[in-house]
């Protein structure tokens, strides 16, 4: 089987990559499940649930996130009402929403999917590695079909969740930093790896905000209003192919696509 994943959605110019590549790349390579971070896709921050219904009218399967998850406050309703909606897993109990579920392909293949957020250089939460565990243990019971959303900044602590699941999930994938990584291999014991699926967005940006804007907070360090970049729109992500029984890779593929 096949899944493509697609790294962080940002704004209107990233939903707009979506609407004109991702079907004819389902059509092309065949793909039985998309999954895509979305937690920067209104307006580079956050997600609306107006927004949600969109992406997966699109053809999105499953909706994964990250630190932005929290941005927009009315998001938080729609996290526990869209079971397709996934925020990171090593949040404090008692938070909106759910960090994994099982998802049936069309042809009735149940994937397991995580969305972990890391430490370093972000927030004092939950052990990743250990939310991981748990997690996975539960659902290797029912599918050895799992992919791994790792919301992280530090490459280092991304590659040590790589080996720690090698060989009991399918496949982990980076995003947060928004610049696709060149290191995509299948690690010893059959899990396919990426430090990051890179950014569904403006490539023309400083990754997705307005060049001018990023420029202009570099130079002077001060508070900068950020906007969403429009222009040269691209999509980028990994095309991971899956053997059904082992849930181990076979082949992963760097994705990186512009607009028509």
């Amino acid at each position: 089987m096949k899944i493509l994943f697609i790294g962080d959605v940002v704004g209107r110019a990233g939903r707009q990559a979506l609407s004109s590549r991702l079907h004819r790349l389902v059509d092309e390579h065949r793909v039985d499940l998309v999954v895509a971070n979305g937690e920067n896709a209104a307006a580079g921050f956050g997600l609306t649930a107006n927004i949600v219904t969109e992406l997966l009218d699109l053809g999105i399967d499953v909706l994964t996130s990250g630190n932005h998850i929290w941005d927009k406050r009315e998001i938080c309703d729609c996290l526990d009402r869209q079971e397709r909606l996934l925020r990171p897993a090593n949040y404090p109990p008692g938070l909106p929403g759910r960090g994994a579920g099982i998802f049936a392909t069309s042809a009735g293949l149940q994937v397991g999917v995580v969305n972990l957020e890391g430490r370093v250089f972000m927030s004092n939460l939950d052990c990743p590695f250990r939310a991981a565990e748990q997690l996975i243990e539960e659902m290797r019971r029912r599918t050895p079909i799992i992919l791994v959303d790792f919301h992280a900044e530090a490459t280092s602590e991304k590659m040590a969740l790589g080996c720690y699941l090698d060989g009991r999930v399918s496949a982990v994938v980076g995003t947060h930093t928004h610049v696709q990584t060149a290191d995509e291999r299948i690690l010893p014991g059959g899990t396919a790896y990426i430090t990051d699926a890179g950014m569904t967005g403006s490539r023309d940006a400083v990754i997705g905000i307005r060049k001018e804007l990023a420029i202009e907070k570099f130079l002077t360090q001060q508070p900068v209003r950020f906007e969403v970049a429009k222009k040269d729109p691209w999509l980028c992500g990994v095309l991971i192919e899956v053997d059904e029984k082992t849930g181990l890779a076979l082949k992963v593929e760097r994705i990186q696509q512009a607009t028509d």
